[in-house]
């Protein structure tokens, strides 16, 4: 019997592309914000419906703990509330919205996330924490001019950690 490989874990340019990355998108508070983002997911197969309230609720109960640096927010909610596959989107906001958080709203980059598992989504997370460290490369999200554009600088600057980790 042949064993299985394990899977490799999922890498930010793999969950961020041309297809989970929308531009300019207005939206009358954060929870259309979040909701734009979950559909985002939903639309590629990675969520089920449910996933998107359950990501509001967490706001709504938690509080704005999803703000997680200035004008950043990650939403997401517990792998069985619908994750069908390790997924993120991102939401790039022209006028941005506050969710409440004293130290890092008002939020224009709301990036959804979905996990199936408690460890299988660590690697795109440490990609995205080390991704939002570098402001010049969060400076040209910001002001990028198309979804390709902001593929590109996401894939570029993944490729660049790990160039550096492989010395």
């Amino acid at each position: 019997m042949k064993e299985s490989l394990p899977k490799k874990p999922a890498r930010l340019p793999d969950l961020l592309n041309q297809d989970t990355i929308e531009l300019d998108l207005e939206v009358a508070d954060w929870r259309e914000g979040v909701r734009l983002a979950g559909q985002i997911l939903l639309r590629a197969g990675s969520i089920t419906p449910p996933y998107i309230e359950a990501m509001i609720k967490v706001v709504e109960e938690l509080g704005p703990y999803m703000v997680v640096d200035v004008g950043v927010a990650l939403a997401h909610a517990r792998p069985e509330d619908g994750v069908m596959r390790p997924c993120m989107s991102l939401v790039r906001l022209p006028t941005p919205v506050e969710f409440g958080s004293r130290e890092n709203d008002p939020v224009d980059l709301i990036f959804a996330f979905g996990a199936v598992d408690k460890e299988a989504h660590l690697e795109a997370l440490r990609d995205l924490a080390t991704f939002l460290q570098d402001k010049e490369a969060v400076t040209a999200l910001r002001r990028c001019r198309s979804t390709r554009e902001a593929a590109e600088i996401i894939g570029k600057h993944a490729h660049k950690g790990v160039a550096k980790n492989e010395r």
